[in-house]
Order: C-alpha cells, then sequence, then structure tokens
C-alpha cells in the first residue's frame, strides 16, 4: 500500500525532510521529522493494487488516524478527544453492515436468479452505500427499501423482490437478521454513550456490556445452520456483516487501551476472512455466482485485507514504543487543519462504468474456465495451494517432456497461467488413466 500525504508533509518527504514511520517493514501512514523524531502527521489517502482505497466493509478512518490512535495509549483525556473519529468508523461499519444485509432481500435462500446477482453485485454495493451515507437511502430494521433503490432495474427484479419477500425460508432468516442488526445498532448506540462518560470504571463496564450485545449479533450472522442453507452469493453477504462486527468489537477494545487483545483480534479477523472466504468460492458451483464473487472477493482482499493489515501493523508500533516516545507524542499537537481535515478525502467516491476487479475478472474469464477462475480466486487467500499445483505441473512436466516448465519459471508464472496449467495436465492425466484400463480390460 502506498501512503498519500498532505502536500506539504509529501514535499517534506520527497525533500528527506520527513520521513515515514515504518512498523515491521510496512508503512503505517503516520509521517516524522527525520532530524526531530517529531511527529508531523497523518496520510490523508492510500493506493492499493495500483487504485485508490476503497474498502467494501472496513473503514478507512482506521488507518487515517494513526497519531490519534496512538494518543489513545496516553489516557482517557486523549481518547476522550477522539470520540467524533471513532463514531465516524462506526458509523462507516453500520451503513456498510445495512447496506450488505438489505442486499440478500435479492439473493433469498437457495439457488438465485442471475438477474439478482447482477443488480447487487460490486458495483451496486458501493452505490448503494454511497446513497446511504448521503442519506438518500434509508436503513431500516437492517433493511433499505429495494424497489425504491433499484427502481432503474426493471419489472423482473421487483418481481424477484417480491418473491423472496413471500418465501417462508426466507422470512425465518429476516427475522434473524433483523434481530442480529437490532442488537447491532443498538450496541453502537451505547457504545457512543459509554464513551463519554468521564468515570473510568463505568466508561469500561458499559463498553464490557457493549462487547457482550455485538458478540450476540454476530453469533447471529454466523450461525452454521442458516450459512448452510444459503447459497455461497448469501454466505459471502452474511459474512461480510459478520466481518464489519468483528471490527466493532475491535474498536472497544482499542478505546480500552487493551492493546493486546486488538492485535490478537485483528489476526483473528485476518484469518477468518481468509478462511471463510474460501469456504464461500469452495460452495460456489454456477459461472453466475462466480461472476458475483470474484470481483467482490478480490476488492476484499486488496483493500480490506490491506487496511486491517495496516491496523494492526500501527497497534503492534504502538505497543513497541519506549515511554520517550510516548512522552513525544503527548507533547505534540495534531489538531491541525493540515493533519486531520483531510482524512479519508482520498478515498475513492466515484462509482466507475466498470470496476478494476470487474475488467480483471472479464480477462481471466476469456481465457480460464469455471475451476481455473475459482481456484486463481483461492490462490489469493492460499498461497500453498499454489505452491501445491506447481509441484504438479512440474512432474507432469518431466514425464511429458515440457522442458521448460521447471519450478523456476513456475513461480514467476502468473495465477492464471498455474491453475490453468493444472487442469490441462489434470484432464491429461486422467484421460491417459481411463486409456490404461480400457487397455488392460
Amino acid at each position: 500500500m502506498i501512503f498519500e500525504f498532505s502536500p506539504a508533509i509529501q514535499a517534506g518527504i520527497e525533500a528527506g525532510k520527513y520521513v515515514q514511520v515504518f512498523s515491521n517493514g510496512i508503512p503505517i501512514g503516520v509521517a516524522r521529522d527525520a532530524v526531530t523524531g517529531h511527529f508531523v502527521g497523518n496520510a490523508i489517502g492510500a493506493i492499493a493494487s495500483n487504485n485508490p482505497l476503497s474498502a467494501i466493509i472496513t473503514p478507512t478512518q482506521s488507518i487515517f488516524n494513526g497519531l490519534n490512535m496512538v494518543q489513545s495509549h496516553l489516557g482517557f483525556q486523549e481518547t476522550y478527544r477522539q470520540i467524533g473519529h471513532v463514531q465516524a468508523g462506526l458509523q462507516s461499519l453500520q451503513n456498510s453492515v445495512g447496506v450488505l444485509q438489505a442486499s440478500t432481500a435479492l439473493i433469498g435462500v437457495g439457488t438465485v436468479a442471475t438477474v439478482a446477482l447482477s443488480a447487487i453485485n460490486l458495483q451496486q454495493i458501493l452505490k448503494l452505500r454511497k446513497e446511504v451515507e448521503q442519506m438518500r437511502l434509508e436503513v431500516k430494521n437492517g433493511f433499505i427499501d429495494l424497489k425504491q433503490a433499484l427502481k432503474d432495474q426493471g419489472a423482473e427484479i421487483r418481481q424477484i423482490i417480491e418473491e423472496v419477500a413471500q418465501d417462508i425460508k426466507f422470512e425465518q432468516h429476516r427475522i434473524v437478521l433483523v434481530r442480529a442488526y437490532g442488537l447491532f445498532t443498538q450496541a453502537l448506540h451505547r457504545f457512543k454513550s459509554a464513551m463519554q462518560l468521564q468515570d473510568t470504571s463505568r466508561r469500561n463496564a458499559e463498553i464490557d456490556a457493549v462487547r457482550g450485545m455485538l458478540f450476540d449479533a454476530l453469533a447471529d450472522y454466523t450461525n452454521p445452520h442458516l450459512l448452510e442453507e444459503t447459497c455461497a452469493a448469501g454466505q459471502l453477504r452474511r459474512l461480510e456483516c459478520a466481518w464489519g462486527i468483528e471490527q466493532a468489537i475491535i474498536a472497544t477494545y482499542q478505546v480500552q487501551n487493551e492493546t493486546s487483545a486488538v492485535s490478537d483480534r485483528l489476526c483473528h479477523l485476518q484469518n477468518q476472512i481468509s478462511s471463510q472466504s474460501c469456504m464461500v468460492i469452495e460452495n460456489c458451483d454456477s459461472h453466475d455466482e462466480l461472476d458475483f464473487l470474484f470481483p467482490e472477493i478480490t476488492r476484499i482482499r486488496n483493500h480490506d485485507l490491506a487496511v486491517i493489515d495496516i491496523w494492526q501493523n500501527q497497534v503492534e508500533w504502538v505497543r513497541s514504543l519506549p515511554e520517550s516516545e510516548l512522552k513525544l507524542l503527548s507533547d505534540e499537537n495534531y489538531s491541525t487543519a493540515e493533519t486531520t481535515v483531510n482524512l479519508g478525502t482520498k478515498e475513492a467516491t466515484v462509482v466507475l462504468s466498470k470496476l478494476p476487479e470487474e475488467v480483471v475478472y472479464e480477462n481471466l474469464s476469456e481465457t480460464s474456465h469455471f475451476y481455473s477462475l475459482r481456484d486463481q480466486l483461492i490462490f489469493m487467500f492460499q498461497p500453498a495451494l499454489r505452491h501445491k499445483y506447481e509441484d504438479y505441473i512440474h512432474q507432469q512436466a518431466r514425464v511429458t517432456g515440457y522442458k521448460t516448465l521447471v519450478p523456476n519459471n513456475l513461480q514467476q508464472a502468473s495465477d492464471m497461467t498455474i491453475a490453468n496449467l493444472y487442469y490441462y495436465f489434470n484432464v491429461r492425466d486422467d484421460s491417459d488413466t481411463e486409456e490404461t484400463l480400457v487397455a488392460t480390460a
């Protein structure tokens, strides 16, 4: 990830006057004076995978406020000053979860129509979230009026919304989701109030209670029985909501200065997103679902996980700071317009006619079949599977005389090439086995 700073700080970095702060070899969106060591400001934007950072679920504020996050380490007074920042992040999570949950009213339970998936794909989700943020759409009980939101999509979409609404099985799921979202929003409102309490013990007791409510909401979204009853697209939507709630839980630990717990939960969340994304991919059994899943899961991998990784590295940096550095931070004043007023303004706000992830997927689709595409998506989360495929390709190449398919060349090949070669040799291997069985019969 490449961080962008205000013009003055960026010029200072380029001139060598300022330097970026690194944690575990990764920049964390903070700059300091190269000579005095004074911290001079936070990043105001970032580039991920050659595009402006725009996560689906994760609030980008969580990484654009590194210095203020560190200040919360210094005591309640500094935490109190950051109420507005924390509330902005919580509101972002609430909006994202609301929009993602609302889309389940088109997915329903079981097999989902192709036209329904296209109406709530990555492009549409980003658009709907923006409309909720700008208060052009309202989330009620965890759902928005999809008929109104998608009025330009045509009569077929309205018909699907009606059919899903009348489905008894989906109504059972909907009741659970409404309850879970209600509990989630109640917890967030209570969290915002709790942060304003000046008595430490009362504040922490309230935040502990908030965390309990969030865990209860999380249990509904991750209910294994309900997940089993829905398709891969529906599973992704439920799990995305769960990942948003996980981040709210992490925020409760962070404002209590429980950095060890924050780091542990962030690591757990990264592993969970990876493993559950793979579960969804493996449950995908149609081209229509893959068309829906591939761009969105790619965005999660390249943007959401990148934000969470930076967030964790910021926390690890805080934990490693000596008292002298903490004292230096406490003496600094970061409330200048230059460092804070533009937070997040570099985030992608324009919905393009085609998103980068959609373009990449369309290009891959022209040269790869369903199983190859599915494995290419899994490679993003499971490099070990790619290594296993490379070994298989190398073994088959030695047998069949493809001398250029050596380990070094395979390691440099694209995921598409590896997946395609694997299935090429796999099909060939199966054919040879069948011919042998026929000849010996």
